[in-house]
């Protein structure tokens, strides 16, 4: 399970250094896709396979299931980490998420997300002041808060 948030930075080929933590997790090889909300998920290859056994399930003729898997699967990428702890960031998946220089990397249970310093600050703060109001609509989930 992935839990914590850090910060690093991009190096001018494009390489970032993922947690330690997180590497262990990961394994040698693990897939990053264009997220949500303007960052990059970062999935170990068995839940991958997981995510990609679901979304083979929705039927092709649906318009938004299409263009979903279109969207998830078009911007994904086998990627293993070198010798130290460095990954590549495609120029497609920094443009996407507007990653030039300070990043942050978050652990979200099952993936990984890897945000610019600058959206993720807003994104944080946008929803830091609507957390009781999440957390109530939640409450119907069970999960315990």
């Amino acid at each position: 399970m992935f839990t914590g948030e850090y910060q690093h930075t991009i190096d001018g080929k494009g390489r970032l250094i993922m947690p330690a933590k997180y590497r262990e997790v990961l394994g040698d090889s693990f897939v990053i896709t264009k997220g949500l909300d303007g960052c990059l998920f970062v999935y170990p290859l068995k839940e991958w396979k997981v995510l990609e056994d679901k979304l083979k399930q929705l039927p092709f003729t649906n318009k938004d299931a299409r263009a979903f898997a279109r969207f998830f699967f078009s911007g994904a990428v086998d990627c293993e980490a070198d010798k130290q702890g460095r990954i590549l960031l495609g120029s497609n998946l920094r443009e996407y998420a507007e990653i030039c220089k300070e990043v942050i990397i978050i652990g979200v249970g099952t993936r990984i997300e890897i945000w610019s310093r600058e959206k993720w600050s807003g994104y944080s703060l946008e929803t830091e002041k609507s957390y009781e109001e999440l957390a109530e609509k939640m409450v119907d989930l069970d999960l315990g808060f």
